[in-house]
């Protein structure tokens, strides 16, 4: 695989691989999915071109007109599956994703990663996405170290699985930080229903104040006495937010809910006023 030129423009944050090993693995990992691709952020082609040997329409959403074209020149050049790369000079923030259940990757310009992950991670119809991402950002979402708000308030709907780290030395122009390899997969561990009301009491969990879960939910009004038998259980009562995993989330939605009919509040005095659910 040839390297890709070192002229990435400051405004859009590009940062071209020029380690041909990065580009195999996301093919790779793209492999044993199936479906059409949506590429982000294709530049010259450093992942297009293999992802073109898959045999799979492939359409590559590129915001430099410069790199359209180039890349559009690079694979006219090619006979076969090269045909089926469709490239598009767009912004992928504002670029509508096809009906057709699909399969996404990119390098993703570091400095727009959280834009465009809660931009995809809104969008329906796609079941994977292999990303390149900034180290910090992959580990975070992967739940390493603790995780994010962002994390937390999808795990449900999406898992995130690490798989590996990027030195910095494989882009030209070098970045700041070492990126991450991030698998990005759907799934179902609560109603598509419920997202809105979780993800509203993920943030009121992540941003209470409190010493703690149990402290946070009794602040909130959400401790009564199933809240406070789940956390004992599960042993989460002085955990952090950040601290949880996805199926703890789950279980302590399913034991809080906020918006259900009130319950007897642990710790309330016998024959005082419940506390509401709201």
């Amino acid at each position: 695989m040839s390297h890709l030129p070192s002229d990435g423009r400051h405004e859009h944050g590009q940062n071209f691989l020029t380690d041909p090993r990065v580009p195999a693995t996301m093919v790779d990992l793209v492999a044993r999915t199936s479906g059409p691709i949506l590429e982000i952020g294709p530049g010259d082609g450093a992942i297009t071109v293999p992802l073109a040997r898959l045999g799979r329409p492939v359409v590559a959403v590129e915001i430099d007109g410069r790199h359209v074209a180039r890349l559009r020149r690079r694979l006219a050049g090619r006979a076969g599956p090269s045909a089926r790369v469709d490239v598009r000079h767009a912004d992928y923030l504002h670029f509508p994703h096809p009906a057709e259940p699909h399969v996404v990757v990119g390098n993703v310009p570091f400095h727009v990663t959280t834009a465009i992950l809660r931009k995809l991670l809104d969008e329906p119809g796609w079941s994977h996405a292999v990303l390149l991402v900034q180290w910090e950002v992959a580990r975070r979402r992967a739940g390493v170290g603790g995780a994010t708000l962002l994390t937390a308030q999808w795990w449900p709907w999406f898992s995130f699985e690490l798989h590996g780290r990027v030195p910095a030395r494989a882009f030209r122009p070098s970045p700041g930080t070492d990126g991450g390899l991030l698998r990005v997969t759907r799934r179902a561990l609560l109603p598509a229903g419920d997202r809105a009301a979780y993800q509203r009491f993920v943030a009121d969990v992540f941003t209470g104040r409190g010493r703690g879960l149990a402290d946070v939910l009794r602040r909130r009004g959400l401790l009564d006495d199933d809240a406070a038998s789940l956390l004992a259980r599960e042993r989460l009562g002085s955990a952090l937010a950040r601290e949880l995993t996805a199926p703890q989330w789950v279980a302590l939605w399913g034991g809080v809910r906020p918006g259900s009919a009130p319950r007897r509040t642990a710790g309330a005095r016998t024959g005082g006023q419940r506390r509401s659910r709201h």
